[in-house]
């Protein structure tokens, strides 16, 4: 849909021209202003002050070589990135992706959806995004930790408590917060909480691995509440098999609802039994294993090649937590046809604009990733919390103050919808309440 208010048009005009080549980031500025006219028509004094042009601008975008040396002893070479994009509201917050996807296009987008969830989790923390082209997959520990180590030789630079704190994203698991925090504390002398997603050992916090899983569907759940629905008996497809994808399964199990799906880059398995999720586990958190081996244990269930097919499975709930751009006009189509109702995204923008479309045409209930996969960063800020306090909080503690924070987020994005006239837009809800909490601080530091 075409922008109505001629101010955010031609501002968009202007980040296209800007940044050609990019259409991640142009779609994620796209959906925000879709979301901001009613704002931008209300606010004028946020249009004087320059909020706009400023907020999709980053305010510092770092590309580096990361040269590392193979198990061959041959030199690759790798390009890294960080985008520090709005310190607002706090130091830049945002998770570090290995993928050989990464281009600086990517990681713009994902660091503008970053200053806005992370304003939605009402910690104090900036929106940033950083990463490299590299691939951690088919890779010796020993090559990982090279890599990781001339990775931080350079970001080192750039990042501290106080200024930058990245994480993990697809592709940076334990293994390489822990190298990149250790290469980080011996250049720099010093033992910070720079890095989260740590170890238990040396500052990490509990359940942050199941933080953004978990999230999902606390989120989720307030969104089927308010609507007089529930996760109780309800058939449940997650895309994805990584962090997200397990916790999204384990939780909204506990929830009562049966999952039947998960996928990984090559395929989808299909289990109208229920997943089982222990089986699950031990294949991708232990063995690094193919989701197709499932089948091997479970040879009643039904494994497919390619990924998009995973959305043909009739169901109740989608949760979409592989990446971006995973669900298009035909799939949302499919699942509306289907019999899906709510879609809760936990990977970072997986609908096309066309998918989205299909699910206000069909009343869908749409949970929007920068709302209901906040739940990583707002952890991960909890972490920060605790390393700052020199304190480790038991997982119950953290898991209900992520409930707590998850629940105001809906809360924010349901009143937000709301007061501009768009009641159960959460989309336009999310954008709107996280832009404004920055706004006004934008507003109040100046021409910053």
């Amino acid at each position: 849909m075409a922008l109505q208010n001629k101010y955010l048009a031609d501002l968009l005009e202007t980040v296209k021209k800007r940044n050609q080549g990019e259409p991640e980031f142009i779609q994620a500025v796209t959906e925000v202003f879709t979301s901001l006219e009613p704002v931008a028509e209300k606010r004028p004094d946020l249009i004087e002050a320059g909020v706009f042009e400023r907020i999709v601008e980053p305010e510092r975008q770092i590309i580096f070589r990361v040269p590392w040396v193979d198990d061959n002893g041959v030199t690759q070479v790798n390009r890294g990135f960080r985008i520090e994009f709005n310190s607002a509201i706090g130091p830049y917050k945002g998770g570090l992706r290995l993928h050989p996807s990464v281009y600086i296009g990517i990681i713009k987008f994902l660091g503008f959806e970053q200053i806005f969830k992370n304003s939605l989790t009402t910690l104090p923390m900036g929106g940033g995004k950083g990463g490299s082209d590299f691939d951690p997959k088919g890779k010796s520990d020993g090559e990982v930790m090279r890599f990781c180590q001339s990775f931080m030789t350079e970001l080192c630079k750039h990042i501290g408590p106080n200024t930058d704190v990245p994480a993990g994203d697809i592709g940076t698991g334990a293994r390489e917060i822990g190298y990149m925090f250790g290469q980080y504390k011996r250049l720099r002398n010093e033992f910070t909480g720079v890095l989260t997603g740590k170890g238990l050992t040396f500052g990490g916090s509990l359940a942050r691995t199941e933080a953004t899983g978990y999230g999902v569907c606390y989120f989720a759940n307030e969104m089927l509440k308010a609507n007089g629905k529930s996760f109780e008996g309800q058939t449940v497809v997650i895309s994805g098999s990584g962090n997200v994808a397990i916790y999204a399964t384990q939780k909204a199990t506990e929830l009562g609802a049966k999952v039947v799906a998960l996928s990984d880059s090559n395929g989808y398995i299909y289990d109208e039994n229920g997943i089982d999720l222990a089986l699950v586990k031990q294949l991708k958190e232990v063995e690094r294993k193919r989701i197709k081996e499932y089948v091997t244990v479970h040879p009643e269930a039904k494994y497919t090649e390619g990924c998009s097919g995973i959305w043909t499975i009739p169901c109740d709930i989608a949760l979409p937590c592989a990446t971006q751009n995973e669900i298009d006009g035909e799939s949302a189509e499919t699942l509306a046809k289907n019999g899906c109702y709510a879609l809760v995204e936990g990977s970072n923008m997986p609908s096309t604009p066309e998918a989205i479309d299909v699910y206000f045409e069909n009343n869908m209930l749409y949970g929007p990733a920068k709302a209901a996969n906040a739940g990583g960063v707002a952890v991960s800020g909890l972490e920060m919390s605790q390393n700052s306090e020199r304190l480790s909080w038991t997982f119950e503690d953290v898991d209900s103050r992520l409930h707590n924070i998850m629940k105001e987020i809906f809360k924010s994005c349901d009143e937000a919808a709301k007061e501009y006239g768009m009641e159960g837009n959460y989309m336009a809800g999310a954008n709107i309440a996280g832009f404004l909490k920055v706004a006004e601080a934008m507003k109040a530091q100046g021409c910053v």
